[in-house]
């Protein structure tokens, strides 16, 4: 802008030198000025000067200003200055430069006999500009505490979607702009506190520092070369969040593109020292996203890596504080916005999950993902942990094509004094639209069930788990099996089917099934509960059962004892007790009341208890009505004992609150 109206100012003062000194005022009139730079449309210029003044009054207007290849557009220019000799032969003139609506900037001019000198700048913000006669076609323009905001235009030519939102610019760039040739921008730039987002939202960056050097070349084909090194700030990339914090980051950038096709990448390198190196090539499709990439990254520490660069990662699929540990290299290929290549390879690594919901020691090996030709790899570790059980070493050789990756051979993993058999697996990363779907199917054999209750702090449980799962499918974050699982337990057997998971590593996993009870020992099951004793067997279901982190908000459960010949069906005082507190009921008479405090235990005939969950509240009921109320324990013989439920509605946190207690032994027995 300031080139055509340094043109424009110096021919006026020559004319009033030459032949126009007695005119008090001078006035020219431009359709149109035109440079390599920049044209401005409907110029005025007037001049008043009054005779034997010192200096005279200076009025510059321009309805537009155009510099494309800069991408700045200007509307209603008006600068106003008094223009003085500067006692070399040269002139000067300063005043406010208005532009429509926007806050008034202060310019200043200096012509020389063979330079050419302005300021602009508003506060500390200052951008000055030099011009030599000896090199026309140079200009260089020094920027001081410069609002980064200035130069959205510019930064607009190269990447139309991104946004400036604070930050500040030092710099010394060189603009040669010779005829018929590309306009160049050279010279060092130092963003401070550099803000920037995309409209999408998926590309930002706060409080960013950097010192670099650029050169850059516009007009028709374009060139820009960015090296030097960022310090501080933070950036997302999509799902990439990149927390620098004060580390001095190696960055090297350089780009091309032909008249208006995307942008290519030819050399991408950054270096984070001990964290993560990056190197390779970035070619972008016309919606600036990513069509095609070649990038190796190494990382030789994998602790700092979480914090630096996979939190948003790890966030996203509820691991955050997962603990990393050893060294990795990625190789990544894509092709047409789809995975065509990836490689990940593991040294002495670690992955801890504070919550114990999975880890692995001594991970080494690679896998290696291909989505054409077939490709080998194999992954190793000395051993792990799954939701606290742990587990030991193991291998996994895989195979990859037509973008799957395949477990070549079962895996057989001991586990829990059994084993867990993974007869196949396949992954499918996310392309074309679709998330990331794996597929797989898992045996369990003889798993200790003793071993496993104490893993999870159940009651000593005993008996084994065994299960076979055809194919469980995980895909938009959640987790699907085909068949079902069965446990032998104290004496019966515990089935469990239609079984899915909602983001099984997320934040509040939840978890469905049902689950079928089958001549369930109960002398062996009240007393791993401290629950009393209770001689029979038990038969039940829990349908619809629903676990939001790992807490129960909806079932439907029906437990009845089962007769079976040669099994005494006897309940005690202390069973009577605890069933009693648990379900909300009471004896039949004053007189049974009486006799529980005489006798050990007591016959029955059956017991059957039911809750069906929805809300936090618990529809009680039982082996039928009676009266008001709903029958737990029917007796038989002499004496006979009968307890009854009269709360049809139980607030579902008392109830088990009362089951705790019950478990606990903090309820005793209390006769009336």
């Amino acid at each position: 802008m300031l080139r055509p109206i340094l043109t424009l100012l110096l021919s006026c003062t020559l004319w009033l030198a030459t032949g126009g000194a007695q005119a008090r005022t001078a006035t020219a009139k431009i359709a149109r000025v035109s440079t390599a730079v920049a044209t401005l449309e409907r110029v005025s210029v007037q001049l008043t000067w009054p005779q034997d003044a010192a200096q005279g009054q200076l009025r510059l207007r321009a309805e537009r200003v155009e510099a494309p290849e800069l991408g700045y557009r200007f509307r209603d220019l008006d600068w106003r200055c008094p223009l003085r000799r500067d006692g070399h032969g040269g002139w000067l003139c300063e005043g406010p430069l208005r532009g429509g609506r926007g806050a008034p900037l202060q310019l200043s001019v200096a012509l020389g006999t063979a330079t050419t000198d302005a300021v602009l700048g508003r506060g500390p913000a200052r951008i000055a500009l030099h011009r030599n006669a000896a090199a026309p076609d140079a200009t260089r323009l020094d920027l001081t505490q410069v609002p980064l905001a200035w130069t959205q235009a510019l930064l607009s030519q190269a990447w139309s979607a991104a946004g400036i939102t604070g930050g500040r610019l030092d710099s010394r760039l060189t603009i040669t702009a010779p005829p018929d040739r590309p306009l160049r921008i050279a010279g060092p730039l130092d963003l401070s506190d550099a803000a920037f987002d995309t409209a999408d939202g998926s590309i930002a960056a706060q409080g960013l520092g950097a010192k670099l050097a650029i050169d850059a070349q516009l007009g028709g084909d374009d060139s820009v070369v960015v090296d030097g090194a960022l310090h501080g700030g933070e950036l997302l990339f999509g799902r990439t969040y990149v927390s620098l914090q004060q580390r001095m980051i190696a960055l090297r950038v350089e780009a091309n593109r032909k008249g208006t096709q995307p942008w290519q990448l030819p050399r991408v390198a950054w270096n984070d020292p001990g964290i993560l190196s990056v190197a390779g090539s970035v070619a972008l499709g016309p919606d600036a996203g990513v069509d095609s990439l070649d990038l190796r990254l190494h990382s030789p520490d994998l602790t700092p890596l979480r914090d630096g660069y996979l939190s948003g990662w790890l966030g996203t699929a509820g691991m955050g504080d997962l603990e990393l540990d050893g060294a990795a290299v990625a190789v990544v290929s894509v092709r047409g916005g789809a995975m065509a290549e990836a490689m990940l390879r593991l040294h002495d690594a670690t992955f801890h999950d504070p919550r114990e919901r999975f880890g692995f020691t001594g991970l080494d090996g690679d896998l290696h993902f291909s989505a054409s030709t077939s490709v080998a790899s194999e992954l190793r570790w000395s051993g792990g942990v799954l939701y606290g059980l742990p587990f030991g070493a193991a291998r996994m050789p895989f195979d990859s094509a037509d973008g799957v990756l395949h477990l070549r051979e079962p895996l057989s993993l001991p586990i829990l004094g059994g084993r867990a058999r993974l007869r196949q697996l396949a992954i499918r990363p996310s392309a074309a639209g679709e998330k990331l779907d794996i597929r797989f199917g898992l045996a369990l054999d003889q798993l200790d069930v003793a071993r496993l209750s104490a893993a999870l702090g159940w009651p000593a449980f005993t008996g084994e788990l065994s299960g076979d799962i055809p194919e469980a499918r995980y895909a938009n974050d959640r987790l699907d099996f085909d068949g079902g699982l069965a446990m032998q337990l104290f004496g019966g057997s515990v089935v469990v089917s239609a079984l899915s998971m909602e983001r099984p590593f997320g934040t509040a996993p939840t978890l469905s099934a049902d689950i079928v009870l089958d001549d369930i020992g109960l002398e062996a099951l009240t007393g791993a509960f401290d629950f009393g004793g209770i001689t029979g067997a038990l038969d039940g279901r829990i349908d619809g059962l629903r676990l939001v982190d790992w807490q129960p908000v909806a079932f439907d459960a029906q437990l009845r004892t089962d007769r079976k010949r040669g099994v005494r069906q006897r309940i005690s005082q202390r069973a009577v007790q605890d069933l009693s507190s648990v379900g909300d009921a009471s004896f039949v008479t004053s007189l049974q009341a009486q006799l529980l405090g005489i006798f050990d235990d007591f016959g029955y005939s059956r017991i059957g208890i039911g809750c069906r969950l929805r809300d936090e509240v618990c529809e009680m009921s039982g082996l039928g009505s009676a009266g008001r109320g709903f029958t737990i324990v029917r007796g038989s013989g002499l004496p006979r004992l009968t307890v009854v439920g009269f709360n049809r509605r139980v607030d579902w946190p008392t109830l088990v609150e009362r089951l705790t207690a019950v478990g606990s032994g903090d309820v005793k027995p209390v006769v009336d």
